[in-house]
């Protein structure tokens, strides 16, 4: 009997110690906090902030300059699907913060040393500036937020597409 009491304590310790690795994720506390703070405020319908630390800004002009110019960047849309296939900005990528939640992973197929440039629905949306702190706790160095987003890139009258992944 005390055999299969010491066996079950060994089992149970060793279940709860693989569950807390999993579930500590790559993202620190604090992010994710920080993440879970954005979304309640766009629940709430507060403005997000006007910046975040160590993330710069971008606005429709900058980045229509840099894609006349053809700079090396990767401009990713956080929206969700649906929203992405109705109309994105031109050469964007769709990765979504809750994707980028999901699967660190999907991050890897990005280069730490090429500029990101992150958008989503405006001052109210709170998925690019959450998915900037993520992609920041994973070491990208160059982070930019197109904090306007869309409404503003449509506001200038510059194209968008409709489908894709």
């Amino acid at each position: 009997m005390r055999k299969i009491v010491i066996a079950l304590v060994c089992v149970f310790v060793l279940v709860g110690g693989l569950y807390a690795t999993a579930s500590a994720g790559p993202y620190p506390d604090a992010v994710i906090k920080q993440a879970e703070q954005l979304k309640a405020d766009a629940d709430a319908k507060k403005d997000m902030p006007e910046s975040l630390p160590g993330i710069k800004l971008i606005d429709g002009k900058e980045l229509k300059k840099w894609m006349d110019a053809k700079k090396k960047y990767v401009l990713i849309d956080n929206r969700n699907k649906e929203q992405f296939t109705k109309e994105h900005i031109t050469g964007a990528v769709l990765i979504t913060v809750d994707e980028l939640i999901g699967d660190p992973k999907l991050s890897d197929k990005l280069d730490k040393n090429v500029p990101l440039v992150l958008y989503c629905n405006g001052v109210k949306c709170w998925r690019s500036p959450a998915a900037a702190l993520l992609y920041q706790s994973l070491g990208f160095k160059e982070i930019y937020w197109f904090r306007n987003g869309l409404p503003e890139w449509i506001k200038l009258d510059y194209a968008t597409v409709e489908g894709g992944k």
